[in-house]
């Protein structure tokens, strides 16, 4: 019979995603695979993710999906302005224990082999030790983010200042390029420390090391974050932080071509068909509504588009994320006539591309990026410099490793200021697209790409990561 792995994953396509395509390399691997589920308590405002998580399924045959029995009295996951509610969706974990519990329990009376829970989940991992079944946590971001985050609890017993007190001021964090305090996660910044979800940052911080957790799975290469990776390799050969092994197995992303989930080919890689080789600038900035841009902010793009000369395939999102494109009137968003006067220079795209065809197609020469981890691989190995502009979340810290520490990105510095001008989207794209320094980018991403595309291989730091946590997981069976 084969070894069983059940995974356990968030309730985000960028959580989600991630987990999958490990689910793929574990079914590579001869495994079983299962993936509970958590049904949607709010699917009128995850269209993209219920959408994404139906096609997923649709397209994994050889995996095993289950959805989790609803529990009443769902706790709200976000607040009235949409944005995510880390306290709501923490206890909507917790209230799914019992069902999780007695899934595992009538399902695999033989056992599984590990329980793999996504980071925003670790209080499933109590389920796990009452099954006494190893469990682990996947980390779907960087190892920059994952050792921020093992770092908040001895950063904030230092003092009780608020984050947000601190400015810009530079956090010099072990591994770390210096951090502006004003790039930590929004909820850190915006919430004083008396607040609930201060107090659930805190508490999730501190679950990382000291709940059962066997180890940690991180979405990252060794190579690309080697300062950090190697930092934290050496706290744990000091006995530093009760860490438990971490592996990193990325980078877990799609590659070009793979369609299962929208099997039709998309019409805007007919139109970068008839383009010369790298000269597309592609905008493209996630797959949430969360931080879609104004009118204002639309049109400024648009002129500097225009006034830059090079070639576009801009992907233009509603303020309300729907699954009918044709809602969107990109007439009465963009400036007068441009769509006409662009014609030959661009393609607007309504909500959707397939970002990593498009990334991956000869044509595509630059990225303009919200710095997204799954984007940023995406674009990693696709060997396309990036401009960054980051909306939410650790986006920022993202920013700062893509521009200051990998040199694969330039930054869209008017996203502090709320506006990014038309006078520096044309110049930022210029520069990318025309200069020596843009040259320089392309060369180093296109060596992260290429050490990236290694690390899979039979030689390679993934494999023998990933190789290493099975050994593990079977070793805690045996033991």
């Amino acid at each position: 019979m084969k070894k069983t792995m059940v995974l356990y994953p968030g309730l985000s396509v960028s959580h989600f995603l991630p987990m999958m395509k490990l689910a793929d390399e574990l079914v590579e691997h001869g495994y079983a695979v299962t993936v509970a589920l958590i049904d949607d308590p709010a699917p009128q405002k995850q269209i993209a993710f219920t959408a994404t998580v139906d096609r997923v399924i649709s397209s994994k045959p050889s995996i095993c999906f289950h959805r989790l029995p609803r529990v009443d009295h769902l706790p709200a996951v976000t607040t009235n302005d949409g944005e995510f509610y880390l306290p709501g969706y923490l206890d909507l974990v917790r209230r799914h224990n019992e069902p999780l519990h007695g899934f595992l329990s009538s399902h695999f009376r033989g056992g599984i082999q590990a329980l793999v829970v996504d980071m925003m989940s670790v209080e499933a991992l109590d389920i796990a030790e009452r099954l006494k079944v190893p469990g682990y946590l996947f980390h779907p971001s960087n190892a920059s983010l994952f050792a921020f985050f093992l770092q908040i609890p001895s950063i904030c017993a230092e003092g009780k200042r608020s984050f947000s007190e601190l400015g810009d001021t530079p956090l010099e964090l072990p591994g770390l390029p210096p951090m502006p305090a004003s790039h930590l996660i929004n909820n850190l910044l915006e919430e004083s420390p008396e607040s609930e979800v201060y107090k659930a940052i805190m508490d999730l911080a501190r679950r990382y090391t000291n709940k059962y957790s066997n180890g940690f799975l991180v979405n990252t290469v060794d190579s690309l974050e080697a300062r950090v990776v190697n930092t934290l390799r050496h706290a744990r050969r000091q006995g530093g932080r009760a860490l438990p092994p971490f592996y990193c197995v990325g980078p877990l992303v799609n590659k070009a071509g793979e369609r299962g989930e929208r099997p039709e080919r998309h019409e805007c890689l007919a139109w970068l068909d008839r383009q010369p080789d790298r000269t597309v600038v592609f905008l493209c900035f996630g797959s949430t509504g969360i931080g879609n841009h104004s009118t204002e902010q639309l049109r400024e793009i648009a002129v500097g588009l225009e006034k830059s000369g090079h070639r576009f395939l801009w992907v233009v999102r509603a303020a309300v994320v729907t699954d009918d494109p044709d809602r969107l009137d990109l007439g009465a968003l963009l400036p007068a006539g441009f769509l006409e006067r662009t014609s030959g220079q661009g393609a607007v795209v309504k909500q959707w591309a397939p970002q990593v065809d498009v990334l991956h197609h000869q044509a595509t020469g630059a990225f303009v990026t919200h710095c997204g981890w799954n984007s940023a691989l995406e674009g990693i190995t696709a060997g396309v410099p990036m401009l960054c502009w980051p909306l939410h979340s650790e986006q920022k810290m993202n920013k700062v490793l893509m521009v200051e520490e990998m040199g694969i990105a330039v930054e869209m510095v008017g996203w502090q200021q709320g506006l990014v001008t038309a006078e520096e989207v044309e110049a930022k794209v210029r520069l990318v697209m025309e200069s020596e320094a843009g040259v320089e980018l392309r060369a180093r991403v296109t060596a992260h790409k290429e050490a990236a595309a290694v690390a899979w291989t039979d030689v390679g730091s993934s494999r023998a990561a990933f190789t290493e946590f099975l050994s593990d997981a079977d070793s805690r069976q045996t033991s």
